[in-house]
């Protein structure tokens, strides 16, 4: 598959308390769980992603402050619960002084959400938010390849003139529409294997566009990638999600694709620039806020600031 990182950041601080508490608080929702100890752990869906980290990589001796925030929204589509359990791992490796690989700490966010919490989905999310930038994973029997590519700068200016990422206003729960594709997957749907194996050739070809800079491929191959992925489960699309499709195809797009899951979220729209007013308008006539984004070639990043408030 093929995953990019974009400037929506997850920010996670870890302070050193005086007692044994770990105080968890969500900046974006202002929720507050309050720990004494890690027995004292439960999931009940207040922080919890911030809770199975801790209780998998274990709670220092002191107590600690975390705070939490996200700007991309919940449900969009966008990665954001990953990129926040990533963003706590990284934050409790760098306080344990642990030398964790990035595919460590993508494995154990993977582990952390889809065991620890039993959420269901892929590990694509986890790997793209600890490597960052643009990269092609390659999901095998034996382990994750994370191939990064070094797309040339003006080829990656010139994709980002013709990319319109719409927010439909729509959120989903993505576990569910994940859960039935996981379970038509393991009794061998021959629809369902026949359209996964169509999404991996489309991620090859849109790798090979990118690497050599035929950006105008990119449009097709994503309606293509729209088309597949709607026919693996009867909720990955709604009727207002075809609507705004059919909309954006008449005002110029010359392909787009819900990110996520589906079910709601954000469309990404590929169209030439001289089209690019007349499609904004129509989403924005039918309800959808279009948001400006770009490209971000990092993933984790941790760092301390001493009690002088000095980075090191």
């Amino acid at each position: 598959m093929i995953s990019s990182t974009i400037d929506r950041y997850a920010y996670v601080s870890l302070e050193l308390r005086k007692d044994e508490k770990v105080v968890i608080r969500s900046l974006d929702f202002d929720i507050v769980s309050i720990l004494d100890s890690i027995a004292e752990i439960r999931y009940d869906g207040n922080l919890d992603f911030a809770k199975a980290v801790i209780r998998t990589m274990g709670k220092p001796a002191e107590g600690l402050n975390i705070h939490i925030s996200c700007n991309a929204p919940p449900g969009s589509g966008l990665g954001s619960s990953s990129a926040l359990i990533v963003g706590v791992v990284g934050a409790m490796k760098h306080l344990h002084d642990q030398a964790l690989t990035s595919y460590e700490i993508a494995d154990a966010a993977y582990r952390i959400e889809r065991e620890e919490l039993k959420i269901q989905g892929g590990m694509q999310d986890q790997y793209a938010a600890t490597f960052g930038g643009l990269n092609f994973i390659e999901f095998k029997a034996d382990g994750v390849v994370v191939n990064p590519l070094r797309i040339r700068p003006e080829i990656l200016n010139e994709l980002s003139t013709h990319l319109v990422l719409c927010n439909t206003g729509r959120t989903r729960l993505s576990s569910k529409i994940l859960r039935r594709q996981i379970k038509s997957y393991e009794r061998g749907d021959e629809l369902v294997l026949k359209k996964l194996e169509g999404l991996k050739r489309l991620a090859s070809k849109l790798k090979d566009s990118l690497l050599t800079g035929h950006v105008e491929k990119v449009g097709p191959l994503l309606d293509e990638d729209w088309e597949l992925k709607r026919q693996l489960d009867s909720k990955i699309s709604t009727s207002f999600l075809d609507k705004i499709s059919k909309i954006a195809k008449a005002s110029g797009a010359s392909g787009g694709k819900i990110l996520g899951a589906g079910g709601g979220g954000y469309f990404l729209f590929y169209c030439d620039p001289e089209h690019r007013p007349k499609l904004e308008k129509s989403l924005k006539n039918a309800g959808c806020a279009l948001e400006h984004f770009s490209f971000e070639p990092s993933g984790l990043q941790t760092w301390k600031v001493n009690e002088n408030g000095v980075v090191s």
